[in-house]
């Protein structure tokens, strides 16, 4: 459909703007204000009523260089970073978006910085962890969001809620044109010469998942907000490539129970069985923790703990904690005896004497889990575990009842990868040739994460969203300079 054609329909309101982001989340927002502050005028449309996306939900953002880490002499350069990044991957992600990532990310710190955000916060994201590189708020991406949000507003950025895109639409030279959205009433048609796809992947869409993600079934359950794969859709609708599909930001153990519960299942002092009742990791990994629980039966794992892990868990605080924000390292549950009492009221918890009972309960053969326990109690014993070589600091035998269980499921935070980009952001066809006035960022796009998420680089997803959000925004605007 041809731009005059669209001036002519009459059944459909029809609005301008020079860039139109597609997806209000994290990324969609930095791309919106990074265009506007250079003049652009911009709308912005959102499927959903609220802004953020699952950015909302971020503790930190990962940056490099940035002003933060140089007042406080964290040496967190970007070439050793880039090559930490190209290795883990094994060099199957494409080097030129990691240096437009890192290159811009200490940059993006001092922007937030100038917007009113003080991100002096630089913990580590799991002990020993060098460099320092996970820059979180006090409550956490939420505070990214409220600051771009007003950025928007005071920019003049044109939001439209409850807003979703039908279609990318392209002249007939095969550049982008504007868009074709449906609100309540009536829809709308966005005429527009850049496009920015920005609409969080497609975790809540099962058929692509089982079409791209061959480990996925039903069983995984998506913990972030289930987005549709719009964008992504959209994208090769009008011939775009796709680069790094299937990849699932799994998390686990997770139990579908309160947070503390979630927080005591992925403590290290705990040990981790199947439902066959055998111990199947290191219970202090971080990188593949969730890779090690996809791939036990039915996706299912069980932690266990005895009466004096848990007391300790009381009187003295988590270990590990979940996150900074959420519940910290340290935290005392101090009403854990009645929460795993509820939560065995409702199934997700056993409480026995004996570990036949427990057995019963995860579904496994009571000599094999008690062979289980006996062998791990020796480990702890001996200081050494020769199965898995588990850190002997967390090396707690299992001899105090009551015992109890928790059931864990393998989940996911989202999908990551999809459309293909360079490391401008725009997005390619299948000659890997720019489609003229469309990009797309954060995790819509694909080639800067591979396989596994790399947690050394702690706040990954939501440092790229951001950052490709700003590099995506500049970059449209220069292009319709006709500097590119």
């Amino acid at each position: 459909m041809s731009t005059t054609d669209l001036r002519k329909t009459s059944h459909v309101e029809t609005l301008e703007a020079e860039i139109v982001i597609i997806g209000g989340g994290g990324s969609g927002l930095a791309a919106a204000v990074a265009a506007a502050e250079k003049g652009a005028k911009v709308i912005l449309l959102e499927k959903r009523h609220a802004l953020g996306g699952n950015s909302v939900f971020a503790e930190g953002l990962f940056a490099a260089e940035s002003p933060t880490q140089k007042r406080m002499m964290i040496d967190a350069r970007k070439d050793k970073l880039f090559r930490l990044a190209m290795d883990y991957a094994h060099w199957k992600i494409n080097p030129k978006i990691i240096w437009a990532f890192l290159n811009k990310s200490g940059d993006t710190i001092r922007w937030l910085e100038e917007k009113g955000l003080r991100l002096d916060w630089i913990p580590a994201l799991y002990p020993n962890q060098v460099p320092l590189v996970w820059h979180c708020l006090t409550k956490g991406g939420a505070m990214v969001v409220k600051a771009l949000t007003k950025d928007c507003e005071n920019l003049g950025v044109r939001i439209l809620r409850d807003t979703a895109v039908k279609r990318i639409l392209i002249s007939e030279k095969g550049a982008v044109a504007g868009v074709l959205s449906e609100a309540k009433q009536p829809p709308v048609k966005i005429l527009s010469r850049a496009v920015v796809i920005a609409t969080g992947g497609y975790p809540g869409n099962a058929e692509l998942l089982k079409k791209y993600c061959p480990s996925y079934t039903e069983e995984d359950q998506c913990v972030g907000i289930p987005h549709a794969g719009d964008g992504l859709l959209m994208a090769m609708d009008v011939g775009a490539a796709t680069e790094g599909l299937g990849l699932l930001h799994l998390n686990g153990p997770r139990p579908l129970g309160s947070i503390h519960l979630t927080a005591l299942a992925q403590e290290p002092n705990t040990i981790w069985v199947n439902k066959r009742g055998e111990r199947f990791t290191d219970e202090t990994i971080v990188d593949g923790r969730g890779n090690t629980i996809h791939r036990q039966p039915e996706k299912v794992s069980y932690t266990i703990l005895d009466e004096r892990i848990k007391q300790s868990i009381v009187e003295e605080g988590l270990i590990k904690g979940l996150g900074v924000v959420y519940v910290p390292q340290g935290t005392k549950l101090t009403e854990l005896d009645k929460e795993l009492r509820e939560e065995a009221d409702q199934g997700r918890v056993r409480i026995a004497h004996n570990w036949d009972k427990i057995a019963g309960w995860v579904g496994a053969d009571r000599r094999v889990l008690k062979a289980t326990i006996d062998e791990y109690n020796s480990f702890c014993d001996h200081g050494y575990d020769a199965m898995f070589d588990k850190d002997r600091r967390y090396l707690f035998p299992l001899r105090n009842p009551p015992y109890y269980a928790i059931k864990c499921h393998s989940t996911f935070l989202g999908t990551i990868g999809g459309i293909k980009i360079n490391h401008h952001m725009e997005v390619l066809n299948h000659q890997d040739g720019p489609i003229p006035g469309l990009y797309a960022v954060g995790v819509d796009t694909g080639g800067w994460e591979w396989d596994t998420y790399c947690l050394a680089l702690s706040g990954t997803t939501f440092g790229f969203a951001i950052n490709s959000g700003r590099i995506a925004g500049e970059n449209a605007v220069t292009y319709l300079s006709g500097q590119r």
